[in-house]
């Protein structure tokens, strides 16, 4: 059975939440400099800076950032394995 597009991305959204979450979990009980913690809680960024454009009346701010870690990929592998036995 074919899933849909949006079951997908939304099925790897959710993984890539509940990755982070569990990372934040992880990192209150760990030690700052470890390993461990640079290991489960220290991220990645990828994407373009931030714009900021400063109209007078109005200010702008754009962007768009992914911030990835080892929890986030687990995250996903589970969410796909999710979506792969979910009906």
């Amino acid at each position: 059975m074919k899933k849909s597009l949006g079951a997908v991305v939304l099925t790897l959204v959710l993984g890539v939440l509940i990755g982070a979450t569990i990372s934040e979990v992880i990192g209150l009980f760990l030690n700052e400099g470890t390993v461990a913690e640079q290991l489960f809680v220290r991220y990645i960024t990828f994407g373009p800076d931030v714009v900021h454009l400063n109209l007078v009346i109005i200010d702008l701010t754009f962007g768009f950032q992914i911030h990835f870690n080892l929890m986030s990929v687990i995250g996903v592998f589970v969410a796909s394995q999710m979506l792969r036995w979910y009906r």
